[in-house]
């Protein structure tokens, strides 16, 4: 495989180092180049082939949204910010992963192998890829528990635990929930409330203030009402 050649842009210095070390652990990245902002992204972009952007949101002068908005063949983009609530503008982009800050070098490996699979980068037949992509290895008592994201019903939070309530049982794991928010991205979930992700395929009804899974009403959290209702809408 050839290098993959990526290009970082963030206005943070210490995010920037943090992504190079990252790259430098995976023999088939690269840095090609580092931007403070999107005005000298765009200057990068212009002379240099770039395969993967990795892209913060708050900027000076431009966000990342609106960057991104504006290029007509852009590369392939994984979205890096601390700001959780402009995850749906990012997806609706068509990125291929949504990294929270800090970013841990297993959720950035998780967002290359996302980029690996959708661009059949993989050393696997498309047999084996689906069935990767369909599935989730989820460690609980010492084992991994392989899971259909589509038997999920809903996530629930527990501090630094999350319950995943399946069709069948409940399963309850040490994983921070905006981990689990980025690892279900683009597989039909939402994050409602600050302890809640909710599978949409199951949704059966919905208020101005909770939703219905079957029998179990879950809260919808003020701060994500907004951004719940427009996916909803689209849903």
């Amino acid at each position: 495989m050839k290098k993959i050649r990526c290009l970082l842009v963030d206005d943070e210095p210490l995010a920037i180092s943090l992504l190079k070390k990252h790259v430098a652990q995976l023999d088939f990245l690269e840095v090609a180049e580092t931007c403070p902002n999107a005005l000298k992204a765009l200057e990068v972009l212009k002379k240099t082939e770039i395969d993967l952007m990795f892209l913060d949101i708050r900027m000076p002068a431009i966000s990342g949204i609106d960057f991104l908005k504006m290029l007509h063949h852009p590369p392939k983009v994984i979205i890096t910010t601390a700001y959780r609530e402009y995850a749906l503008d990012g997806y609706d982009l068509d990125i291929i992963d949504y990294l929270l800050k800090p970013i841990t070098f297993d959720r950035f490996f998780k967002a290359i192998e996302r980029y690996l699979r959708n661009n059949n980068l993989m050393d696997s037949s498309p047999a084996n890829i689906n069935s990767e992509q369909a599935s989730l290895y989820i460690k609980s008592a010492h084992k991994n528990i392989k899971v259909n994201p589509d038997d999920i019903l809903y996530i629930e939070s527990m501090k630094d635990y999350v319950k995943i309530h399946t069709i069948e049982t409940i399963i309850t794991t040490k994983y921070r929930i905006s981990d689990m928010e980025a690892e279900l991205a683009n597989k039909g979930f939402l994050r409602i409330h600050r302890s809640f992700i909710v599978n949409l395929k199951h949704l059966t009804a919905f208020t101005s203030s909770d939703v219905e899974i079957g029998k179990v009403e879950i809260p919808i959290g003020e701060s994500y009402k907004e951004l719940v209702f427009q996916a909803l809408k689209r849903h």
